[in-house]
């Protein structure tokens, strides 16, 4: 594993670490700001709790177990893409700049909005990350191809055998027995 990935993981990690801990001991302080999130996601989604404190703390913990898979290095990309599914309602529920009245205070949430969207493209990064190993689908792909082309050589092979193989069976019914 390079040193980039050894140091960068923990690096990206370490937000969602420190945020998730925060919503999962104290989901209060961040249910009010989550609820207009998280009231038409829960009236959608049935297997979600009632309760804006409860999904606050569900996503935290989920933030927290997925960033401490990231950072160490355990199954990085599902652990990327699950911290990166908790960040869009985290994001839209908590820097909504669009409707702040005070500049100054517009001009924070826009920054963290974008820092947000900045950490969003990482994950998803971080998530293609197959760490210098061809990928599933390459793979696939390859083994496909080799396949065809022992299927190929196979038919080939098939060809060039059962051309001599039919003219000496027919020399050999011609002889007498």
């Amino acid at each position: 594993m390079s040193l980039l990935r050894v140091l960068g993981r923990p690096m990206l990690a370490s937000m969602f670490l420190t945020g998730g801990l925060n919503s999962v001991r104290d989901p209060k302080e961040v249910a009010p700001v989550a609820e207009p999130v998280v009231q038409p996601v829960t009236e959608r989604v049935s297997a979600l709790p009632d309760r804006t404190e409860q999904v606050v703390r569900l996503n935290g913990a989920v933030q927290v177990v997925a960033g401490l898979m990231l950072a160490t290095g355990r199954m990085p990309r599902p652990a990327a893409l699950a911290i990166a599914a908790t960040l869009v309602p985290t994001t839209l529920a908590g820097h909504r700049f669009w409707e702040t009245e005070d500049p100054s205070e517009r001009a924070e949430q826009r920054v963290h909005f974008f820092k947000n969207m900045s950490m969003l493209g990482g994950l998803l990064i971080a998530a293609d990350d197959t760490g210098a190993r061809p990928s599933v689908v390459w793979r696939g792909s390859h083994a496909a191809r080799g396949l065809r082309r022992d299927a190929g050589l196979v038919r080939r092979s098939v060809r060039a055998t059962t051309g001599p193989a039919a003219a000496a069976g027919r020399v050999r019914a011609k002889l007498p027995v």
